[in-house]
C-alpha cells in the first residue's frame, strides 16, 4: 500500500514574508510599523529651528555683516533651543536639584554676556538636539512596543455550534469560544486545537526557527503565523492576557524598573555643579565687599564661571565615546548613546539567545544516512528526497535541495506532487512513489527495505533516535512504502560564533549562558559546538527575563544578545540588550541599547573592548581638563586672569581633548578592539 503522504515540507507559492515560507503576501500581513515622525515632537522642532537659525548667523558674522543681521537671529537661536530646558532647570531648582541643563543655559548667556555670542549658541545648540534625540528614543521604543499588538490580528472567525461563521473583533471573544483558522491567516487568540492539522510559525514567541507541526490537542498562540492547513481552536485565554500581551507587559515593566543610566561625569554633575555657583557668587561677593570696582568683580566672577564651567568637562567626556559609537557605526554596529557606549565596557556576564543569534535561522543539511538494503548511496539519498521535495517552499525542503545542488545532483522532475500539513510531502520520482517528511508520522504502517534487520523496522527506527539525539531534526526517507533512508537537518551556525563565545569568555571572565526558547536537545547540541555550559533551553520571554534578573541579582553587569520578539523583555531589562538587525524584530531593535546592523558576532566582543579604551580615554581626558580648570581657577583667583585669556584656556584644554577621544575615530583603534 502506498501512503497519500504530504508534507509538513510543502506550502503554497513563496513569500516575502521572512517567518511564513510559502504563504502568500496577501493574506500574511506583517505588523505596520507605528513610527513616530521626528518633526511631531516639540523637543525636535525647537532644536530644528535652533540649528537653523545658528547657521543662518553664523557665516553672516564670519562674512563681516552688520551685527544686528546676526545678532538677532543668534538670540532667536538661543530663544528657540534654550527655553525648554531652561524650564526643565527651573522646575528643577524648585525642587531644591540643579542639574547641568541649567548651567548650561546660564553658562551660554554668561559668554553671551562677555561677548562670545557664537560659542553660547553653539552650546544651547548642542544641548537642544542631545534632548531632541532622547526624545526621539523614548518615542521609537513606545512606537515599537505599541506595534506588537498588531502582531494579533484584529478579527477572528467565530464558529456557532450550528456551524454558522461570524467575524467578529478579537476582543469580543471569550474562553470557550471556538474560531477557525485558516491557511495564511494569523492566529486569533491563545487557545488550544481541536480539529484540523497544519503548521504554525511561532518564531515570535519561542524563538524555534522552523514552523511547528499542530494537530487536535496542542496549544497555538495568537499572533503566530499558520501554515497550509486549517485548525479550529477553542480559545483558552481573553486578548488581555495573551502571550502576546503579557510580552508588550512584561517589555514596559522592565523599561520602567531598569535602573537609570547616566554618564560618568553627571554621577558628579551636583556636586560640582552646587559648588561651582557657590564659588561664582563668592568670587563675585567677597572683592565686592572689601570695595572693588563692581564691574572688576563682575568680570572677574564672569570668567571665573567659563573657565570652571561644567560643559568642558563634559565636553572632555564626550569625543571619546562618541568617536567610539562612529567607529563601531562604519563597521556595522549601531550604539544609540554615549551612556550605552560607556555600560557597554562595563558588561560582566552575557546571555546570548540561540536561534537568529548564535545561529542563522535557517536549517542545513548535515546528515545523509541511507539504510542497509535501500540500494542507494548517499548522493543517490539525497537526489531521490531533493526531487521529491523540489516543489516545496517549506525551509527544510529548501536545505535539502540546496545541499543536492551543492553537490552538483542531477535532480529528476517530480510528478504527482502533494502535501498534508504536519505529515510530508509525496510524490512519483522515476517511477517511484517517494514520501519524504517527518520520522515520526511516517514510520508507523511503513515495511523494511530488504537486509535492513528485523521486519518492524527497528533499524530504521534506531537511525531516526540517533540522529535526533544528536539535537537535530530526522526526515525520512520512503520509497514504494520501504524506508530507505534518514536524513538529519540543523540550524546553520553562525561564522565567528565560537570565536564569539571564547572571546566574550575572556573579556567577561564567565562564559557566556544559553538561553533558547528551543528544545534542549538542539540548545545542548550547539551549545556543545560552541563551548557553552549553562543551557536553558524551552523558555517563554517570562521566563528569559527571570534568568536575566537572576544574574543581576547576583551583581552581575548582564549583556543580552537576541533578536526576537521573545527577546524583547530581556533586552529592555539587561545592562545592555543587544540586537541583531537582519533578522530582528522591530521590537528587538527599538528595545536594544545596540544593533549588529551585518549581523557578525565578531563585532560583540570587538565593541566591548572598544567601550572599555573608550573609558580609559575619557579619564585621561578629565585628568587634562581637570588640570586646566585648576590652572585657570587658580590664576583667576590668585592673580588676574585676562577674560580672553581665560576662553582661550577653556576652549584650548577642550580642544586639545577633543583631539584626544578622535584617536578612536581611526580604523586602526578598531582593528586593535578585534585583535584584542
Amino acid at each position: 500500500m502506498v501512503l497519500p503522504v504530504s508534507a509538513t515540507l510543502a506550502s503554497p507559492p513563496p513569500s516575502s514574508s521572512p517567518h511564513a515560507p510559502g504563504v502568500p503576501s496577501s493574506t500574511a500581513p506583517t505588523a505596520p510599523r507605528r513610527r513616530t515622525r521626528v518633526l511631531a515632537l516639540p523637543e525636535a522642532r525647537w532644536a530644528t529651528a535652533a540649528t537653523a537659525l545658528f547657521l543662518l548667523a553664523l557665516p553672516l558674522q564670519l562674512a563681516d555683516a552688520p551685527a544686528w543681521t546676526w545678532g538677532a537671529l543668534y538670540a532667536l537661536a538661543y530663544a528657540t533651543g534654550g527655553w525648554e530646558p531652561g524650564r526643565e532647570g527651573l522646575k528643577a531648582l524648585r525642587g531644591r536639584t540643579l542639574d547641568v541643563d541649567l548651567l548650561m543655559i546660564v553658562a551660554a548667556l554668561g559668554a553671551a554676556a562677555i561677548g562670545q555670542v557664537m560659542d553660547g549658541a553653539l552650546l544651547i545648540v548642542i544641548f537642544a538636539t542631545s534632548g531632541a534625540l532622547e526624545a526621539l528614543a523614548t518615542a521609537r521604543t513606545a512606537d515599537s512596543v505599541r506595534g506588537l499588538l498588531d502582531l494579533a490580528p484584529a478579527t477572528a472567525t467565530r464558529l456557532h455550534p450550528n456551524g454558522h461563521e461570524l467575524v467578529v473583533p478579537v476582543d469580543e471573544l471569550t474562553v470557550g469560544d471556538t474560531i477557525l483558522v485558516r491557511p495564511g491567516e494569523r492566529v486569533g487568540a491563545d487557545g488550544r486545537v481541536l480539529d484540523g492539522a497544519s503548521e504554525v510559525d511561532q518564531a515570535t514567541i519561542t524563538g524555534e526557527p522552523l514552523p511547528a507541526a499542530k494537530g487536535p490537542g496542542d496549544e497555538v498562540f495568537a499572533g503566530t503565523l499558520n501554515g497550509t492547513g486549517a485548525l479550529r481552536v477553542r480559545v483558552e485565554r481573553d486578548a488581555s492576557d495573551s502571550v502576546i500581551a503579557r510580552i508588550v507587559r512584561l517589555v514596559e515593566e522592565a523599561s520602567e524598573t531598569k535602573a537609570p543610566t547616566q554618564l560618568f561625569i553627571e554621577k558628579v554633575e551636583q556636586r560640582y555643579s552646587l559648588g561651582m555657583v557657590a564659588a561664582t557668587l563668592a568670587v563675585f561677593a567677597v572683592p565686592l565687599a572689601f570695595g572693588t570696582d563692581l564691574t572688576d568683580a563682575l568680570l572677574r566672577a564672569m570668567t571665573f564661571m567659563i573657565v570652571a564651567s561644567p560643559c568642558a568637562v563634559v565636553l572632555a567626556t564626550m569625543p571619546p565615546l562618541l568617536s567610539a559609537i562612529a567607529n563601531a557605526g562604519r563597521h556595522g554596529v549601531l550604539v544609540k548613546s554615549a551612556v550605552v557606549m560607556e555600560r557597554l565596557g562595563q558588561v560582566d556576564a552575557v546571555a546570548l539567545d540561540k536561534t537568529g543569534t548564535l545561529t542563522e535561522g535557517t536549517p542545513r543539511l548535515t546528515d545523509v544516512r541511507p539504510l542497509p538494503g535501500s540500494d542507494l548511496d548517499e548522493d543517490g539519498l539525497l537526489a531521490l528526497a531533493a526531487a521529491a521535495e523540489h516543489p516545496s517552499e517549506h525551509p527544510l525542503a529548501r536545505a535539502v535541495v540546496e545541499a543536492a545542488r551543492e553537490q552538483g545532483l542531477v535532480l529528476s522532475v517530480a510528478e504527482d506532487f502533494d502535501s498534508t500539513p504536519g505529515v510530508g510531502v509525496t510524490a512519483a520520482v522515476d517511477g517511484r512513489v517517494v514520501a519524504v517528511g517527518a520520522a515520526g508520522r511516517l514510520l508507523d504502517g511503513v515495511g523494511a527495505p530488504d537486509g535492513a534487520g528485523v521486519s518492524d523496522g527497528s533499524a530504521t527506527r534506531l537511525m531516526v533516535k540517533e540522529v535526533e539525539a544528536s539535537g537535530r531534526t530526522a526526515v525520512l526517507v520512503v520509497a514504494d512504502n520501504l524506508p530507505v533512508g534518514v536524513l538529519g537537518l540543523a540550524d546553520r551556525l553562525r561564522p565567528g560564533a565560537a570565536a564569539t563565545v571564547t572571546s566574550l569568555t575572556e573579556l567577561t571572565g564567565t562564559a557566556p549562558v544559553l538561553l533558547t526558547g528551543d528544545n534542549p536537545r538542539a540548545a545542548a547540541r550547539l551549545a556543545a559546538e560552541v563551548g557553552i555550559e549553562d543551557v536553558r533551553a524551552g523558555l517563554l520571554p517570562q521566563q528569559k527575563l527571570g534568568a536575566v534578573r537572576e544574574l543581576e541579582a547576583a551583581g552581575r553587569r548582564v549583556m543580552v544578545v537576541g533578536d526576537g520578539v521573545n527577546d524583547a523583555p530581556a533586552l529592555a531589562a539587561a545592562h545592555i540588550g543587544v540586537a541583531m538587525g537582519r533578522a530582528g524584530s522591530d521590537l528587538a531593535l527599538e528595545t536594544a541599547d545596540a544593533v549588529i546592523v551585518r549581523d557578525e558576532l565578531t563585532t560583540v566582543p570587538a565593541v566591548i573592548v572598544l567601550s572599555r579604551r573608550a573609558g580609559r580615554l575619557v579619564v585621561q581626558n578629565l585628568v587634562i581638563a581637570g588640570a586646566f580648570i585648576a590652572g585657570l581657577v587658580a590664576w583667576d583667583l590668585i592673580g588676574t586672569l585676562p577674560l580672553p585669556l581665560g576662553v582661550a584656556g577653556h576652549e584650548g584644554s577642550t580642544v586639545l581633548v577633543g583631539l584626544n577621544g578622535m584617536r578612536l575615530l581611526r580604523e586602526a583603534a578598531w582593528q586593535d578592539a578585534v585583535s584584542g
